[in-house]
């Protein structure tokens, strides 16, 4: 299946550049289709936040890239255990590292979907 998700240019300044265009704020990228999220914090994460990814559900997202911000840190037991239920895999890391790896996994065309907190 060919992807044709955004390219992640560069982060920082509290947003992304993705395929040329500035978004300032953190964002959320399933698919094709990245829209901004209102979450500035790992401690704002949860499935409510994460409902997308929900409503997409496993036949879209294989898993789930969470970037959790400028330090490494678990996001919250009722997000992982929602994630494994759904049958969504989650990958959870520092946003910098996060990007590095949308940007590989993209490019392989793997079906998966980014969180990203700006930093």
């Amino acid at each position: 299946m060919a992807r044709s998700a955004p390219s992640i240019d560069s982060y920082g300044g509290g947003g992304f550049r993705l395929s040329g265009d500035w978004h300032q704020g953190s964002l959320l990228i399933v698919g094709d289709e990245a829209r901004a999220w209102p979450v500035r914090a790992l401690a704002e994460v949860s499935r409510e936040t994460l409902a997308p990814i929900f409503e997409a559900g496993r036949a879209e997202v294989e898993f789930l890239l969470l970037g959790v911000g400028a330090v490494n840190a678990q996001p919250a037991r009722a997000v992982r255990e929602g994630l494994l239920a759904a049958g969504i895999g989650l990958e959870f890391m520092d946003t910098p590292a996060a990007v590095r790896l949308y940007n590989v996994l993209t490019s392989e065309g793997r079906r998966l979907a980014a969180a990203l907190i700006a930093i």
